[in-house]
C-alpha cells in the first residue's frame, strides 16, 4: 500500500485501487513518508470512509488523539456489535472516540460533566447503557481512569446513534423530547409505566423515531386520515393526552403534529396505558 499522507507514527492515508483509505497500526509510519509503502501484514485496522466530510473529520481526529483511544473505540464498537447483534454506522466511531478522549482528559483535571438525562437513558436504552457500563471498564483498563456512570450514558447515546440509518447529530436532544412526551403521558394518566411490557418498548421506539423527525425538521406528508376520527372516539382519553402533547410540541419546538402522527401516537398511548400497564 502506497502512503499518500502520514498523519502520525501510527496512522497514514493510503491509496489502494484508486481509493483513499486510512490505515492504523503501532509504529507503521516510523521513518516513512509520502510515496513509501506499508506492508499489509503490519496494519491492524483499515478504514474506508466514502463520505468526504467524515473522512476529513477522521484525519483531524487521529492527528491529536493517542492510538490507545482509537483502540478503546475499536474495542467498544466490537462489544456493541456483539451485544446488539447488528452492524453500526462507522461514523459514530469517530465522534465516540473524540468524546471518550475529551472525557478522560477532563476527568484527569477533576472536571466531571453531569448527564441530566442519565435516568432516562438507563430506561429508554437498556442494552446500550449496559454497553456503556462495559465501555467504562475498557477505558479504565487502558487508561487507569474510572469515568462516572454519566459517561456510560453519553456512550450509550453514541451506540443508539450508530443503529440509525443516518448520522443523527443530536441523540441527547432526541432523548430529551422522548422524556418530555413520556412525562406528559405519565402526568395525564397519573401512572407509572410497566417498563418490561412489549407495549412500552413499542411506545418508546415510536417516540424515538418521532423525536428524530422533529429534530431533523422532517415533516410527514400532510394527509387527512379518516381513521383518526374513529380513534378519537374509541380512545378518547388517549387522544386528549395527544392533544396536550401536540400543544406542547407546537409551543416548545414550533412543530405541528399531523393527523397521521396523532393517530399512531394515540394508539401507542392507549396500548401502553391500558394494555401494557399492570398498575
Amino acid at each position: 500500500m502506497e502512503i499518500s499522507k502520514v498523519l502520525n507514527n501510527n496512522v497514514a492515508v493510503v491509496i489502494e485501487n484508486n481509493e483513499e483509505k486510512i490505515v492504523m497500526g503501532r509504529g507503521i509510519c516510523f521513518k516513512k513518508k509520502s510515496g513509501d509503502t506499508i506492508e499489509p501484514e503490519i496494519i491492524d485496522k483499515v478504514f474506508y470512509l466514502q463520505n468526504q466530510e467524515v473522512l476529513s473529520r477522521f484525519k483531524e481526529l487521529v492527528v491529536d488523539i493517542p492510538l490507545e483511544y482509537l483502540e478503546i473505540g475499536e474495542e467498544i464498537m466490537d462489544e456493541a456489535k456483539l451485544s446488539l447483534g447488528k452492524a453500526l454506522n462507522d461514523n459514530i466511531y469517530i465522534s465516540m472516540v473524540d468524546h471518550i478522549y475529551t472525557a478522560v482528559v477532563r476527568a484527569k483535571d477533576d472536571i466531571l460533566v453531569k448527564n441530566a438525562l442519565l435516568w432516562d437513558i438507563q430506561r429508554f436504552y437498556k442494552e446500550e447503557y449496559q454497553i456503556g457500563k462495559k465501555a467504562l471498564e475498557i477505558i479504565e483498563k487502558k487508561t487507569g481512569v474510572l469515568l462516572p456512570n454519566d459517561e456510560a450514558g453519553f456512550i450509550a447515546l453514541h451506540i443508539v446513534n450508530g443503529q440509525l440509518d443516518e448520522d443523527v447529530h443530536d441523540m441527547y436532544e432526541i432523548t430529551k423530547i422522548m422524556q418530555e412526551i413520556e412525562n406528559i403521558v405519565r402526568y395525564h394518566f397519573k401512572i407509572e409505566f410497566n417498563e418490561e411490557s412489549a407495549y412500552y418498548y413499542r411506545f418508546i421506539t415510536h417516540l424515538k423515531f418521532f423525536a428524530q423527525r422533529l429534530v431533523e425538521h422532517k415533516k410527514q406528508n400532510k394527509q387527512e386520515d379518516d381513521l383518526l376520527e374513529v380513534v378519537q372516539v374509541k380512545y378518547a382519553n388517549a387522544y386528549q393526552c395527544v392533544e396536550k402533547i401536540a400543544m406542547y410540541i407546537k409551543n416548545q419546538y414550533n412543530y405541528e403534529l399531523y393527523d397521521e402522527e396523532k393517530l399512531y401516537l394515540t394508539i401507542h398511548i392507549h396500548r401502553v396505558v391500558y394494555l401494557g400497564n399492570s398498575h
